[in-house]
């Protein structure tokens, strides 16, 4: 194994796609020993139990943390204020703390009030991989390789503290990016929660129509590679979207300029806009995919 730091027992609440995956990572590289899971489902955590993504179901937050050296919340962002209130009085001196979660600026804040003093135990993450399942049967020990998670240290961060979080990562095989909370929350509205806003949308807009079933049987692969996110998890997102509302309003603001200024061009017929527009869009999602710099 390379050279991290093990871990010696490791608490993961929410032991879904993003938790489980990574109990599953951790114990692929043998870089724990033991992991003891945490969830609302009891059947859920049984199930993670029987594929071996934990080691056991915690007891309680009371016995289990004060010795675990690294915490995972993996639950929708919504749930982890909760969490956290119930993980403050009972961490131990070394025990740190990180989230999966998919917006930063909440987590923070919630971070703050919970841990108040001991907020320096507290790492924020975020993962940049995911899939349209959900549940233990989802997780995988390679969701994380070669994809990009995302550290935005505290000021009250130790070095230890980031370098034990960035460790488990890199032992998932993870590349590790540093950002600020408000920068991360800012990107992701943009790259991630509009995208799936809009995926959502469309398929919903289709869904309630009379003749939803002619629209659904012609849908082809344009269709399904547009809203293949629309079918992740409705609570993830639902929490999401109302966690970095402000970034995400101006998101859409501006895509809704964008869509304006489209339909403009359509109705007059304005072909060379549509195209100058379709054209920079392209050369833009091929520098992207060919992993140049746009």
């Amino acid at each position: 194994m390379a050279d991290f730091f093990r871990l010696n027992k490791v608490l993961i609440f929410g032991v879904g796609l993003i938790g489980g995956s990574f109990a599953a990572a951790l114990k692929a590289a043998g870089a724990v020993d033991e992991v003891v899971g945490f969830g609302r489902s009891l059947p859920g955590l049984e199930e993670a139990l029987r594929l071996g993504l934990i080691d056991r179901i915690g007891e309680s937050v009371a016995a289990e943390a004060p010795d675990a050296d690294l915490v995972l919340l993996a639950t929708p962002v919504g749930g982890m204020a909760v969490l956290m209130q119930a993980l403050a009085p009972h961490l131990g001196p070394q025990t740190i703390v990180t989230d999966g979660g998919s917006t930063k600026h909440d987590v923070v804040a919630n971070a703050y009030a919970a841990f108040g003093e001991r907020v320096g135990q507290f790492v924020p993450a975020h993962p940049i991989a995911g899939a349209e399942n959900s549940g233990p049967a989802a997780a995988r020990a390679d969701l994380y390789r070669d994809r990009k998670v995302v550290v935005t240290p505290l000021p009250e961060n130790s070095s230890v503290a980031v370098a034990r979080v960035c460790d488990a990562w890199r032992a998932c095989g993870a590349v590790l990016h540093t950002l600020t909370p408000a920068d991360h929350d800012r990107v992701f509205a943009a790259v991630s929660h509009l995208p799936h806003l809009l995926s959502f949308a469309l398929v919903h807009d289709l869904a309630v129509r009379d003749d939803r079933d002619m629209f659904f049987t012609f849908a082809a692969s344009g269709f399904r590679d547009f809203t293949r996110i629309a079918a992740s998890h409705p609570e993830m997102w639902r929490d999401i979207c109302l966690a970095n509302r402000a970034a995400l309003l101006d998101e859409l603001d501006r895509y809704t300029a964008q869509l304006a200024t489209l339909r403009e061009a359509l109705a007059s017929g304005d072909g060379a806009a549509l195209e100058a527009a379709f054209d920079s869009a392209r050369t833009a999602r091929r520098a992207w995919a060919e992993g140049k710099l746009v």
